[in-house]
């Protein structure tokens, strides 16, 4: 089948087993540790607050912590244009080594940053500079692992492998809840304020060495080793996948927008949603979404699978309409729902479809580029798709119930993405069990 972006396909290099099973592995791995990394700041955000923006005013120190979250988000495009060049260019590899030892670094030293009240201003601008290297690396990693599993993977199995980037990218948030629930339980409300918050962070650095220890040993990719010997590598890969490939990244950036604007009302906001607005206890609602979102993952590969036996339009087209469908009465039915299983319930079934929307994607988002761009097509398209819909969504969400005055209203919020993805997909030839395109 020829790919969509009109280059030509060549018959794919032979595959070993071993060789897919270990970049699963590390891909997945890596990215389940990027994600808890990027992720336990927001999770901690109510606990430092105070200690870096000590304020009077409660909610103007929570503002500037979640402010400051929110700029890893700004520099992820530029992380994925530097290491998608690095990537494109020199070889898959060594980037994905560097992005989870510099994310690992970055939040493992936010564990022992002295506090404001120790060294006054200079402890919250030490941690915007953590937090923006953190989000600079974390911009060349998802995309990297992606295209490095894509790139060890037959055709036939793209999608159950690719499988593990979406897997680790969620579980990440669940490691990263369930961190920070045990840890709450261990010491409580209060040695958490004085000393607890630390630990998280600094188990950051014992997870970056597992990584690298999985990913140092990694070979570069049979795909990238044809391109390399064929002298085919891209000298600015950026300027040329915006001048090659322009509809690619903006179909990369449209599902992106789904994917993310979906995905992160259920990672995210959902644990506002039933606590601030339908007040549930916090911490109740912490073990339920850690396990929602676990159960979630197990869906993962399966999903995989059925992407590669009925393609990635069908399964991605599936679970945007599932959520143009369902949006808005699942939020009615948490609100007027008398217990916590039920809403579990919902909440797992709102989460299964982001598993239709994200398997499929990263595979298809490779199978759309060359092998000279295809690390900064994706890594550039996802991270912008990301930024307009995921680091935004528990904002407009909270801002739509605050303008309304109706609970459900981040439903069209959902819906709007969802419709975004779906356009995306219009005239979008099927790639599954294809040759990635030259």
């Amino acid at each position: 089948m020829t790919p969509t972006n009109g280059a030509t396909a060549v018959a794919a290099p032979s595959f070993s087993p071993r060789l897919t099973r270990r970049a699963a592995l590390a891909g997945g791995v890596g990215t389940l540790i990027e994600y808890y990394d990027f992720s336990v700041y927001g999770f901690l955000a109510v606990t430092i607050a105070p200690l870096f923006f000590p304020n009077s005013d409660s909610t103007a120190s929570m503002l500037a912590a979640l402010a400051v979250f929110a700029s890893g988000y700004v520099v992820r495009p530029l992380g994925g244009v530097f290491f998608g060049w690095l990537g494109d260019r020199y070889g898959r590899r060594a980037p994905l080594v560097a992005t989870i030892v510099g994310m690992g670094l970055c939040s493992g030293l936010i564990g022992i940053l002295p506090t404001y009240e120790s060294i006054g201003v200079i402890a919250p601008v030490l941690l915007v500079v953590l937090r923006l290297v953190s989000g600079f690396c974390a911009g060349g990693e998802i995309g990297g692992a992606a295209t490095y599993i894509a790139e060890s993977t037959p055709p036939e199995r793209r999608g159950f492998f690719g499988s593990f980037t979406p897997f680790g990218s969620t579980f990440g948030f669940a490691t990263a809840a369930t961190v920070v629930a045990v840890f709450t339980s261990s010491v409580g409300t209060d040695g958490m304020t004085a000393w607890g918050w630390r630990l998280p962070f600094l188990l950051c650095f014992p997870l970056a060495l597992l990584c690298l220890w999985a990913r140092a040993r990694l070979e570069d990719t049979p795909e990238f080793t044809k391109t390399k010997e064929e002298g085919r590598q891209a000298k600015w890969p950026l300027l040329q996948v915006l001048r090659t490939n322009p509809v690619g990244v903006l179909r990369v950036i449209g599902v992106a927008v789904a994917t993310n604007g979906t995905g992160y009302i259920g990672l995210t906001y959902m644990n506002i949603y039933l606590i601030d607005d339908l007040g549930y206890p916090a911490g109740q609602v912490s073990w339920l979404s850690a396990g929602v979102i676990a159960l979630a993952c197990l869906t993962m590969p399966l999903v995989g699978l059925l992407s590669d036996r009925w393609g990635r339009r069908k399964v991605i087209a599936a679970g945007v309409a599932g959520y143009l469908v369902i949006s808005y009465p699942v939020l009615a039915l948490m609100e007027s729902a008398d217990s916590l299983m039920f809403v579990g319930v919902l909440y797992l079934a709102f989460m299964i479809l982001n598993a239709l929307l994200q398997v499929p994607a990263f595979p298809m988002f490779t199978e759309l580029f060359g092998g000279s761009t295809r690390y900064t097509g994706v890594a550039l398209g996802f991270n912008l798709g990301t930024i307009l819909a995921g680091g935004t969504a528990p904002y407009i969400a909270t801002l739509l119930v605050q303008q309304t005055g109706d609970r459900q209203s981040p439903a069209f919020w959902v819906m709007g993405a969802a419709l975004i993805g779906l356009l995306s997909l219009v005239r979008l030839r099927e790639t599954a069990n294809t040759a990635l395109p030259r």
